[in-house]
């Protein structure tokens, strides 16, 4: 029901303002969404090791998906992520397209939250481009 939801909402975003239009709506909504999600779920005034832990458990706990961390660089705070079993995307038709826009928004709400730094995050890898993870890239602008 979420992914019917929505694919057809992106659906008739994407009729009503274009595909890239529609994907920036869904990034915005993810961002919303990571944002109060971090600060009403997870524990933001811990140290890196523990939030992430803790953002890990709860992903799984949901049901959302299976996250890991690839990469990180504490000297610039850049990030790749992984989401293993993705509630947006894992087990759809390969397309050769990532899909995962809300996911991109999410996990940029989520970081800024925790390091009020903005994040620039996209997805590199997709279940839907023919891989079995979502791999996020996160640059601090």
């Amino acid at each position: 029901i979420y992914r019917l939801m929505q694919y057809t909402m992106l659906d008739v975003l994407s009729k009503a303002h274009g595909k890239e239009q529609a994907n920036d709506y869904f990034r915005q909504a993810g961002f919303l969404a990571g944002i109060e999600f971090a600060k009403n779920v997870l524990d933001v005034k811990t140290d890196f090791s523990t939030f992430l832990a803790n953002w890990q458990k709860k992903l799984r706990e949901l049901k959302i998906g299976i996250l890991r961390m690839e990469n990180f660089d504490d000297v610039t705070g850049n990030i790749v992520l992984t989401v293993g079993e993705d509630l947006d995307c894992s087990g759809l038709p390969i397309t050769n397209d990532t899909v995962c826009y809300y996911d991109e928004g999410f996990i940029a709400g989520v970081l800024e939250a925790y390091t009020c730094k903005k994040y620039h995050v996209r997805e590199v890898d997709c279940w839907a481009n023919g891989n079995r993870v979502c791999r996020f890239q996160g640059v601090v602008k």
